[in-house]
């Protein structure tokens, strides 16, 4: 009777060990609340995918915590829409959906995933660069889907959502930050790169043209082949130009990331304390494998001990 009473008690405790790591390593943000109506800003602003069924439209609202109709400002994003900001197939279905909730300048730019197992290829921090390069700035942004989506059309309904409040965001500037988010998710299926790494790298290269101002395209040439050294990547010479073209294409615009350096400065703390938290720079799956191989090992011997 003892032996199994300290079986039930060593498998409740691995498992509270296990489930408690799981919560703190995967789990992503919430919606933010939107009870609070901020009477300078204006209401939250949700704009819902125009695919979505009415029962999805209602699961939506839920999970961006929208209470009442009448505590927001509503529409709907289409087709038509992602070819009007940013050139895309006007046939295209839509399902992301996003709250935006404006904050006083100087706060930042916040993202949050509320569905991370529904957005499949973008991260927040890919989703905050991105809309740094649009000029969405001070807002806490966040991004949901009932069903699984690369999360690509999200930014559209953001898009929309500045547009139809009278905030129009340049149009040139929407179209860049789309190719933008289209290099990072191609970079992060490349052999050896990440998510995590993707957004350092991105972020990284904006700060140093904040910082150093190129100004040609050789310049920028050199400012990622800097950060791809740095930060120990390797990549295909086709991939390399295809990030010093996107990075050109932000310099012949003009876009001053001086303004915003200090939000480019918490996306990337924000990424490098995820990567040390899952042990990214040490091989995080591998590190997995080998904890769950000695967790299970550690396990077989303390069963067997407990029996002989």
């Amino acid at each position: 009777m003892k032996k199994k009473l300290k079986i039930i008690i060593m498998m409740t405790l691995i498992l509270g060990f296990v489930m408690g790591l799981a919560s703190t390593s995967f789990a992503d943000s919430g919606a933010s609340d939107s009870n609070s109506i901020n009477e300078k800003l204006g209401v939250p602003i949700v704009v819902y995918g125009d695919t979505l069924t009415d029962a999805q439209r209602a699961e939506v609202r839920e999970l961006l915590k929208v209470q009442e109709a009448t505590d927001v400002q509503e529409y709907n994003v289409t087709g038509k829409d992602i070819a009007n900001y940013i050139d895309g197939d006007p046939n295209s279905r839509m399902f992301s959906s996003a709250k935006i909730v404006r904050q006083e300048k100087g706060n930042g730019l916040t993202v949050n995933i509320v569905t991370p197992d529904n957005i499949t290829q973008v991260t927040k921090e890919m989703y905050a660069n991105a809309l740094l390069t649009a000029g969405v700035e001070d807002a806490t942004v966040d991004v949901a889907s009932p069903v699984k989506v690369s999360g690509h059309s999200a930014l559209t309904g953001i898009y929309k959502a500045y547009d139809v409040e009278g905030e129009q965001l340049d149009k040139e500037r929407m179209e860049l930050a789309n190719e933008e988010l289209d290099v990072a998710t191609d970079l992060a299926e490349k052999k050896g790169m990440s998510q995590e790494k993707v957004s350092q790298l991105l972020t990284d290269i904006k700060k140093q043209i904040a910082e150093q101002n190129p100004a040609t395209k050789e310049d920028v040439e050199r400012i990622v082949k800097e950060q791809l050294d740095k930060l120990e990547i390797s990549l295909s010479e086709a991939d390399r130009q295809m990030l010093t073209d996107l990075f050109d294409k932000m310099r012949d615009l003009n876009i001053d990331f001086d303004q915003v350096k200090n939000q480019l400065e918490d996306i990337a703390s924000t990424i490098k304390n995820k990567a040390e938290e899952l042990g990214l720079d040490q091989s995080f799956w591998e590190k997995v494998a080998n904890f769950l191989s000695e967790l299970f090992h550690s396990l077989g011997n303390f069963f067997k001990g407990l029996f002989n």
